[in-house]
């Protein structure tokens, strides 16, 4: 039961300037159990592109849950996410050299009168519009090495790349296509209309590439994962750490894993009191492994409920699927399946153990290989097994998914339902398969 005072139901319309941690204003505490909705701008190219920026994305500000602490873990059912854009523009990145330092994404300067982190102007469209407010230089660290304009038809799930004119179309009432939120402080990627492969159709699948819990150490947001986190090491700006095991204070949230949508369970380690839940970076669709680095960025709302694991003392999150987005052989066993199973096993005079259920352990690193390793170190905590018997349960039920490149993967399995017990997950579990 919440406290008194304590709401069941908050909404957030309010975000960082591309960081997470401690340090950033909570947006409010919704009780354990209880609901919450977010309104987010586009992650990636719009925060990218507007060089007040401290990280690669605008997501919430943090939300405090009641009742979690340090140690806990907070699962978050996702249970419904509405693009709100009508169209986005995205694709694979160059970088201007000029106006940054260390990295592109973090310590912003203008090329000409060398304010770091600048303000900035709209004038026109197309790559040259974001303009230094103090001396009208191109701010901007980012232009497309090659681009494409997608218009949507949500009714449908599909979407299309425009040519020239209508991408430039779009481009002059950018902010209202995007539908980018009133609290919001980043300029629409629309403005740079670009035109690469028109009358290419693609199907949409919304997903959440950023959501997670904040880390104990302030960090930028599009940098709270293994891979992304790499450029941190040794980086002459305020939010560079010194050594690999610095990074061990990241909790993940930037995972682009298309299966984070609509129906599925994250759960996430508490690395600091409260919590600090954060959306952001919604995508319209992604194939895996995310291979122009970027995908269509979008704004719209997100709900989900959210409830506290006490002392689960997690390592990084794990991911819950619907069942449609699993794997073949690590989905639920059916009552025939494991009919079959016993009856095998009595005829090898073994005890088949049918109460399995899928779980999906995420790992980051500079690499795939380095987050695999990262996911089996995970696994092995979690479950109390041998690596040689993660590996193995993984291979006979389960496998490896590739979210992002270079480095975040999903390590997937059939668990048995008495260690996930142990743990405190099988409730948990058993709820998002009906088990």
């Amino acid at each position: 039961m919440a406290q008194q005072g304590v709401p069941e139901e908050l909404h957030v319309d309010q975000y960082t300037l591309g960081l997470v941690g401690p340090d950033q204003e909570w947006a409010g505490t919704v009780a354990d159990g209880g609901r919450v909705t977010t309104y987010t701008p586009p992650g990636c190219w719009g925060p990218m592109v507007t060089p007040s920026f401290r990280g690669g994305h605008e997501v919430t500000r943090p939300i405090r849950v009641e009742g979690a602490t340090v140690g806990d873990a907070v699962a978050i059912h996702i249970r419904d996410i509405e693009v709100t854009s009508m169209a986005t523009s995205t694709g694979s990145m160059a970088e201007r050299e000029d106006a940054f330092r260390d990295d592109p994404f973090v310590d912003h300067r203008c090329p000409e009168c060398g304010t770091t982190w600048p303000d900035s102007v709209v004038e026109g469209t197309g790559e040259d519009a974001i303009r230094c407010a103090e001396c009208g230089a191109n701010a901007s660290s980012f232009g497309f090495e090659y681009g494409y304009t997608v218009a949507f038809d949500h009714e449908n799930g599909v979407g299309v790349t425009l040519d020239t004119d209508g991408a430039h179309e779009l481009a002059t009432d950018a902010e209202a296509v995007m539908d980018i939120p009133e609290n919001a402080r980043q300029h629409p990627i629309l403005l740079y209309e670009p035109d690469g492969m028109p009358g290419t159709l693609g199907r949409l699948r919304p997903f959440i590439g950023n959501i997670g819990t904040t880390p104990p150490v302030t960090m930028p947001d599009s940098h709270n994962a293994g891979d992304f986190g790499q450029s941190l090491i040794g980086a002459d700006h305020d939010y560079g750490v010194e050594t690999e095991a610095d990074l061990e204070a990241r909790t993940d949230g930037h995972m682009d894993i298309p299966e984070v949508r609509e129906g599925a369970t994250l759960i996430c380690p508490v690395a600091i009191d409260g919590g600090g839940i954060y959306v952001g970076d919604l995508h319209a669709n992604q194939g895996d492994g995310e291979l122009s680095l970027h995908t269509t960025d979008v704004s719209g709302t997100v709900t989900m409920d959210v409830e506290v694991i006490q002392g689960l003392e997690l390592d990084g999150p794990v991911l819950l699927p619907t069942e449609e987005d699993l794997p073949f052989i690590s989905r639920p066993y059916s009552d025939a399946e494991r009919e079959a199973g016993r009856e095998l096993g009595t005829a090898h005079g073994v005890d088949v153990e049918t109460e399995m259920a899928p779980i999906q352990v995420v790992g980051s690193g500079a690499t795939v290989n380095d987050a695999t390793q990262n996911a089996f170190d995970r696994a092995t905590t979690l479950l109390d097994m041998t690596e040689g018997e993660v590996r193995a349960r993984c291979t006979f039920t389960g496998g490896v998914q590739i979210g992002r490149l270079p480095g975040v993967v999903q390590l997937d399995m059939l668990a048995p339902l008495d260690v996930l017990a142990e743990r405190g997950l099988a409730d948990t579990v058993r709820a998002q398969y009906g088990l």
